[in-house]
C-alpha cells in the first residue's frame, strides 16, 4: 500500500497533536536546542498542529539508524503509544535511510522533518499563480530521493535474480513521473519568470527597495505603515510568501517597495531554488531594508542566518538601513555584577557594536514610534539613487535643503496598488 505524500491534516475535527524531536550536538549547548524546538512548535502551530511535548538527545553525531538513537527512540514511542500522538517532527532534515528505518519502528504515527513542515506552511500560505508552482515544484523535488519510504511493500517484493519485482517496477514508474512533473512545472515557471523579468525591466528607471529579514519580524506592518495599503500581516511564522509591490512617494520621490518571503534558518534548498525568482526581486533591488525583532532572544543569530542567505544569491552589495524593530517588545536582561556580558538594555544596543557597524534605526511599528526617523533615513538611500538617475529633477534642490534641516519638514506620502 503506497503513502500518499499529502499536507498534514488530522483524520478528525481535532487538531494534529505531536511531539518534536531535536539533537543537541557536542558543540552545541541544550539551551539552544530547547530555543530551536520553540521555533518549530510555532511552525507546527502555524498549521493549526499542537505540541504535546519536546524530546532532545546530546550526541556527538545524529545517530546512522534512528537519528535519536535507540534507547531515545523507546522513550519517545513510549510516550506516543500512552498519549494517542498522531504526529512526531525532527527539527532536522531525515536522510532516506532515517525515514526508512524509522518507517519500521513506528506504526500509525505520521513522521515529518523540518523541512516538510516548511514546504506545507508555504503551499498553504501561496496565493499566486508563480508562488503555488514555485511550491509544488519544491514538494517534488523533496519527496523524489525519499521516495522509495513511500512504499511500505517494496522491500518484501522482489523478484529472482536479474529480475524485477513489481514493487520496483512500480517504483521506478513513480520515479519517471515525478521527473516528468518536476520538468513540467520548470517549464511552467519559467513561462511564468519570463513574465516576471519583462514586468522588472519595465521598472529599470524606478528606484526599488526590498524588506528583508527573519520571518515574523514584523516586515508587514513596516509595509502597511509606509504605503498605507491593506497589506496581509499576522503573528505568524511565514505570513507573506508571495512578494507585494506598492508604490510610494516620499517629497515627489517615487520608489518601489516590495514586502519579500522571511528567511529561516535551514530553510530547504528546494524552496531557495524553487523561490529564486522571488529572490531576483531581493538581487535587483537597489535598496534593501532588513528588518530585525530584536525583543527575539537570538535576534543576532537571526541576522546571521538573513546575511549568509543574501551572500548566497549575490545580493549583499546594496546601501542596507538595519531596522530594529519590535522595541516596545524588548526585555532588559539582567546579568552578574562586574562579570562581562552582552547589551543587557535598549540603550546599550544602541552604543552596541550593531549600532557603530550598520545604518540603523530603533522602531516599535506596532506603535508607530520612531516612524519619522524610518522614514527620513529610507529617504536618505531612496533619493540618492534616485537623483543619480534623474540628476535634473526639479525637486533635487528642495529636498537637500530639507535633509540639510534633519528632515523636520512634512513629507508627502501617495500610494498606488499592485504593480
Amino acid at each position: 500500500m503506497k503513502k500518499e505524500f499529502h499536507h498534514i491534516k488530522a483524520e478528525s475535527d481535532k487538531a494534529p497533536r505531536a511531539v518534536l524531536v531535536g539533537v543537541s550536538l557536542k558543540d552545541q549547548k541544550v539551551e539552544k536546542a530547547e530555543e530551536y524546538l520553540d521555533e518549530l512548535a510555532f511552525l507546527a502551530s502555524t498549521l493549526g498542529i499542537k505540541t504535546e511535548k519536546t524530546f532532545i538527545q546530546r550526541l556527538d553525531h545524529p545517530d546512522k539508524r534512528t537519528f535519536v538513537g535507540k534507547g531515545k527512540l523507546e522513550e519517545i514511542l513510549t510516550y506516543v503509544k500512552a498519549e494517542g500522538i498522531d504526529t512526531i517532527i525532527f527539527d532536522d532534515d531525515l536522510s532516506s535511510a532515517h525515514a526508512r528505518n524509522l518507517d519500521r519502528e513506528i506504526e500509525d504515527v505520521m513522521i515529518i522533518d523540518r523541512s516538510l513542515l516548511i514546504l506545507q506552511i508555504f503551499a498553504m500560505r501561496a496565493k499566486s499563480a508563480q508562488a503555488k508552482t514555485q511550491v509544488e515544484l519544491a514538494q517534488y523535488q523533496y519527496m523524489l530521493p525519499r521516495l522509495t519510504n513511500l512504499w511500505t511493500h517494496h522491500s518484501r517484493q522482489r523478484g529472482g535474480v536479474g529480475m524485477k519485482g513489481p514493487g520496483e517496477t512500480e517504483l521506478e514508474t513513480d520515479k519517471r513521473i515525478i521527473r516528468d512533473k518536476i520538468s513540467l512545472l520548470r517549464k511552467k515557471l519559467k513561462k511564468i519568470e519570463t513574465q516576471s523579468d519583462l514586468r522588472r525591466k519595465n521598472r529599470d528607471r524606478e528606484v526599488r527597495a526590498a524588506l528583508v529579514g527573519y520571518t515574523n519580524v514584523g516586515k508587514s506592518t513596516i509595509m502597511r505603515l509606509l504605503s498605507k495599503a491593506d497589506v496581509f500581516a499576522e503573528n505568524k511564522l511565514f505570513a507573506t510568501v508571495d512578494s507585494t509591490v506598492r508604490k510610494i512617494t516620499m517629497n515627489n520621490v517615487p520608489f518601489l517597495m516590495t514586502d519579500t518571503v522571511g528567511f529561516i534558518r535551514k530553510l530547504p534548498t528546494t524552496l531557495i531554488e524553487s523561490f529564486k525568482s522571488t529572490l531576483d526581486e531581493i538581487v535587483e533591488a537597489d535598496i534593501l531594508i532588513h528588518v530585525v525583532d530584536i525583543s527575539h532572544e537570538s535576534f543576532e543569530e537571526h541576522i546571521e542566518v538573513v546575511n549568509k542567505t543574501l551572500l548566497e544569491i549575490k545580493a549583499t552589495d546594496k546601501p542596507t538601513l538595519l531596522v530594529f524593530n519590535k522595541v516596545d517588545n524588548y526585555v532588559d536582561k539582567e546579568y552578574p555584577p562586574f562579570e562581562d556580558h552582552p547589551p543587557a538594555t535598549l540603550e546599550e544596543w544602541k552604543e552596541s557594536y550593531l549600532a557603530k557597524e550598520y545604518n540603523h534605526i530603533f522602531l516599535s511599528a506596532i506603535k508607530k514610534e520612531g516612524v519619522d526617523e524610518l522614514k527620513r533615513k529610507i529617504f536618505e538611500l531612496v533619493s540618492d539613487r534616485f537623483y543619480k538617475i534623474y540628476p535634473n529633477h526639479h525637486s533635487f534642490a528642495y529636498n537637500q535643503l530639507w535633509l540639510e534641516h534633519g528632515g523636520e519638514w512634512p513629507m508627502s506620502e501617495e500610494t498606488g496598488d499592485d504593480e
